[in-house]
Formats: C-alpha cells, sequence, structure tokens
C-alpha cells in the first residue's frame, strides 16, 4: 500500500493542464454513438478497450461537433442530445444547455452531479414470469484540476437468477444472496457497488477503481475480457503519449471462492469462511501505424500465492515472468498467463472490420498434430457497416472457442472471478455466429433485429493420463451438448440522458444441457418483455 500512495504523491507533479478522469458506463448510448461517428471517419477512437473516460467522450463529441455540416439531422440531434451531458466537461460554467439531473454544481475548484439510479423489466413466456427492479443512486466529480471521483450503488431484486456463471447467457451476474435456510434455491437480490479515485494528466491516469471493463472489439460479448463477472477491484493506469500509441494496464484482486481451509474458523454456532486471494494482472498495447488501422497486444496473468511484485510492473510478458518465478518442470504448475491480439479497422468509410484472438495456449511443434496439438484459442471475426442505407447497420460477428480455452489446471488460477469467466460467455468448446441489423429512424428512438446460433461442447475434466495432460489434442465441438437459437426484435427510445423505455420479443430455441440455460428459457419460448429505467 504504501508504495501505491507513492506513486500517487510521484504522479502528483506531472504536468499542470486540467486533465480530470471519470469513466463511463459502457451501457450509455453515447458508447454507439462514437463507435457510428469514429466509422463514419469523423473521429479516431479505439475501440479495444472499455470504458471511456467522460473527458475522452467530451473531446470526442466536440471534434464531431467542429465538422457537424456532414451529419445528417438525426446525428445533429444526437449530438446535441449528448452535449448537454459532456459539455459539463467542455464548458467553464454552467451556461449551456444542460441534461436533467438531480443535482448538479460546478464552480473554479469542484464539479460534483448525483443522480438516481431507477428500474424495472418484467418478461413473460410459456415458462412463467421473470422480473428485475434496481435501484440506488450514482455520483461524479472533480477536485482541482487532476483529481476526478465516481461511485455507484445498485440494488438488484430479481425473481429468477437468468445470468448465473455456469449459464450461457451475455448478460452480468451478481453475487447472490441466500435465502434465510441458508440454501441456494430462493437467492433473489444482491448489489453492486461500483466507483474509482483516479488522478490524471495530459497524457493518461491511473487509479484505484472497483468496476468492470471491456476489452476486445466486439458487438455481442467479447472474447478477451467481457465484464460478464460481477465487478472487482482494481489498480488502472491508462497513456496516450503519442497519437499512433495507447497503452492500458491493470491489476485486480479477484475474487476466488476457493476455500483456504487452514484459514477459515468457528464463531460461536457460524464459520467465518475465508477464502485463497487470487489476482490479475493485465496489459494491452495499442498502435496505429496506418491512419484508421488499430492493432492491439497484450497478455494477462492469474496468479495466486499472495501479492507479487513482478506482476504489478505494467510492460511484463507475464508468462516468462512465470517461467522465472515457478517451477517449469513436467510435474510443476506455474500461473495461468494468456495473450490477446485485435485488429481493428475502418479504412472504408462506413465499414468496421475488426478481428479478436484470445490465446491461452499454442505449441509451435505440435500446432498441426491433430492428436498433440495444444491450440487453446478463441477467435472472433466481425463486421459492421454503417448507414449504407441512412441510419441502418448491418452487423455479422463469428466466433470460435477451442476446448480447454479459459480454462486451468489449478482451481485459484482459474480464470474467474466469482467463478464467472472473464472471457467470452460460452466459455471453452463452443460456436456463435450472430446477425445484427437496426434502424434510427429520428434521434434516440432505436428498433434492433438479430439472429444468434450458438453451440457448446463437452467439457474436459482436467487429469494426467501417462503423464500427458488430457487437454491436449482435443477436437472442436466433437460432441454438441447445448444449442441455442435466438431471434430478437428490440425497440428502445431515450427520453432523457440515461432515461429509456424499451419493450422486445425474443423468440428463443434451446436444445441440450439444462444446466446451462435458467429454467426461464430452457425449450421453445416466445418471451415478451417491457421495461425502463434511468441511470445504470
Amino acid at each position: 500500500m504504501k508504495k501505491i500512495l507513492l506513486l500517487f504523491v510521484l504522479l502528483w507533479v506531472i504536468g499542470n493542464a486540467e486533465a480530470q478522469v471519470v469513466f463511463q458506463n459502457t451501457s450509455t448510448s453515447v458508447y454507439e454513438f462514437l463507435d457510428e461517428m469514429a466509422t463514419m471517419q469523423y473521429i479516431d477512437l479505439n475501440t479495444a478497450a472499455k470504458p471511456y473516460s467522460r473527458r475522452l467522450i467530451a473531446e470526442k463529441l466536440s471534434e464531431v461537433n467542429a465538422n457537424a455540416e456532414g451529419l445528417n439531422h438525426r446525428q445533429k440531434k444526437e449530438l446535441a442530445f449528448y452535449l448537454k451531458d459532456f459539455n459539463k466537461e467542455l464548458m467553464p460554467d454552467k451556461n449551456f444547455d444542460k441534461r436533467k439531473d438531480l443535482y448538479y454544481f460546478k464552480d473554479s475548484l469542484f464539479t460534483f452531479t448525483i443522480n438516481p439510479i431507477l428500474g424495472l423489466k418484467v418478461q413473460n413466456n410459456s415458462n412463467g414470469n421473470a422480473m428485475h427492479r434496481w435501484n440506488g443512486a450514482e455520483a461524479w466529480a472533480y477536485a482541482g484540476k487532476k483529481l476526478g471521483f465516481y461511485a455507484s450503488l445498485r440494488d438488484n431484486g430479481v425473481s429468477d437468477i437468468l445470468a448465473e456463471y455456469n449459464y450461457l447467457t451475455p448478460d452480468q451476474g451478481g453475487n447472490y444472496k441466500y435465502n434465510q435456510d441458508g440454501e441456494e434455491d430462493g437467492r433473489s437480490d444482491y448489489s453492486e457497488m461500483k466507483g474509482g479515485i483516479t488522478y490524471a494528466w495530459d497524457w493518461g491516469s491511473v487509479g484505484l477503481i472497483k468496476d468492470n471493463f471491456t476489452w476486445g472489439n466486439n458487438y455481442n460479448g467479447a472474447n478477451i475480457f467481457s465484464a460478464r463477472n460481477p465487478s472487482f477491484s482494481y489498480i488502472n493506469l491508462q497513456m496516450k503519449p503519442a497519437k499512433w500509441f495507447d497503452f492500458h494496464f491493470v491489476h485486480g484482486w479477484l475474487v476466488s471462492e476457493e476455500l483456504d481451509s487452514s484459514r477459515t474458523y468457528l464463531i460461536g454456532n457460524g464459520r467465518r469462511q475465508v477464502f485463497w486471494d487470487k489476482y490479475l494482472a493485465a496489459n494491452l498495447f495499442t498502435f496505429t501505424p496506418i491512419d484508421k488501422i488499430s492493432i492491439s497486444l497484450g497478455n494477462s496473468v492469474v496468479y495466486g500465492d499472495g501479492l507479487k511484485l513482478q506482476y504489478l510492473i505494467p510492460v511484463m510478458f507475464y508468462k516468462s515472468v512465470d517461467h522465472t518465478y515457478n517451477g517449469t518442470g513436467s510435474n510443476e504448475l506455474g500461473q495461468n498467463s494468456q495473450m490477446f491480439f485485435d485488429l481493428s479497422i475502418r479504412k472504408l468509410k462506413k465499414l468496421h472490420f475488426y478481428t479478436t484472438v484470445f490465446l491461452d495456449e499454442l505449441s509451435i511443434s505440435n500446432m498441426w498434430d491433430k492428436d498433440k496439438h495444444s491450440n487453446l484459442y478463441s477467435a472472433k471475426f466481425g463486421t459492421r457497416v454503417y448507414n449504407l442505407l441512412p441510419n441502418t447497420t448491418f452487423t455479422w460477428e463469428y466466433t470460435r472457442t477451442n476446448p480447454w480455452a479459459y480454462q486451468h489446471e489449478i482451481p485459484v488460477t482459474q480464470f474467474t472471478s466469482n467463478e464467472f469467466n472473464l472471457g467470452h460467455y460460452l466459455q471453452d468448446n463452443a460456436e456463435e455466429i450472430h446477425l445484427g441489423f437496426s434502424y434510427r429512424p429520428i434521434a434516440k428512438l432505436v428498433g434492433e433485429f438479430s439472429y444468434t446460433r450458438a453451440y457448446k461442447g463437452t467439457e474436459v475434466d482436467y487429469q494426467i493420463i501417462n503423464g500427458v495432460p488430457n487437454v491436449f489434442g482435443l477436437k472442436w465441438l466433437e460432441e454438441v451438448r447445448w444449442a441455442s437459437t435466438t431471434i430478437r426484435a428490440k425497440a428502445r427510445y431515450e427520453i432523457i440522458n440515461d432515461g429509456f423505455v424499451f419493450a422486445e420479443i425474443m423468440l428463443r430455441d434451446v436444445e441440450g444441457e439444462e444446466s446451462y440455460t435458467p429454467a426461464f428459457y430452457q425449450g421453445s419460448t416466445t418471451t415478451i418483455a417491457a421495461g425502463l429505467n434511468i441511470g445504470f
């Protein structure tokens, strides 16, 4: 902790320009607008890593506003709508057309905003009814020219758990409470606290954060870090020292859910459970060697056995570090390391092409040996076309994940937090095809239609057989254990900033292993849903 405090003190002397950082929730619609503006070549934007800071969003909106004569009527209205919020970062005072806030204050030293969080979603199909309600508050503040603060508390109540760690659904889950008898059945409520404190300078920021983040371009579930897990705490470092280079680093405190029996103890009639410590270190280097073409390279490690200084160094190749600090013999197991690659191309106006590869393990010598290979990876390919017809998007995305990707033989170093896989929601040995279409007839109103076909194969339990791990030479989708076809139509209208009403109908056909699907969605169902929300 002393080293962390010293880092903040040292960074305090860097520069004097105003550069506060507060991170914006990725569920807000401004992300979609910025993605469109980047693909229409109004701005340059690294979309491989999210969330964005409010200041970055404000700067990009300002760039679009400087070239607003090229926008159509709907885009101009949406730009003005988002500036009602993000002009807070751009204007020196409060004299502009502002969004509706519960409370907003700004003077030369301090800026503060607080808003409520309220929401309700109800669903019905042949399996019954499901309800999710949430409420709370969110606030953010700037102090001086360098410090940023934000906090979001959201209490959730659900009638059915639809996003558990073992369910193959892309929705973010929670750490659900047990019922009064201590049994899992009947769990319903959970809370989610997010927030952070950041220190920023002209070309970067560092912060202590508890939040979700996503790495990897996608429109239907990232396959590097997907943010499907409950949020966890991490040190966050971001730098952009040159126009052609971005850098992201996190060091996270994960939740292992692995009981440390040696430290667990009894108190009266109860038991204090203590779990094994578990950590994540990850970095992502993004280069833009050619205008509108971004290449991101990075790696990560999930490790236990106490906090390690070597994994706090942001620029390391962690697999090699692991070889130095842990055994490398045939029966000696180290930490769990990964590598990843992301390519984003917006060279042709209106077209975004992207591909992302998550590499868990690869043996060059056995790459083409079907019986010995260890090609443990997840690969995503996709395209999105904006305004081929005015105010429309067309999306195609394909994801393939080989057996045993995201898995590890040591339970405490699994690529998980709260047992939720940190990567793609289908986990290993899976395939997904996603097609999407959206239409925005007027500002703030969007209609979406999508088709998704997903498959899940057999899961493998790790064993050593005749001295060789049984995870080598596995065949992708040799046996399909679960399949799902989903056709969805949804309409959403943003009445005020971050205030929505929505309705959707979803036709879904699910076959195979029942444990992968909540009971509410099992079989062939037609689900009708509607709801509203203020804040996220």
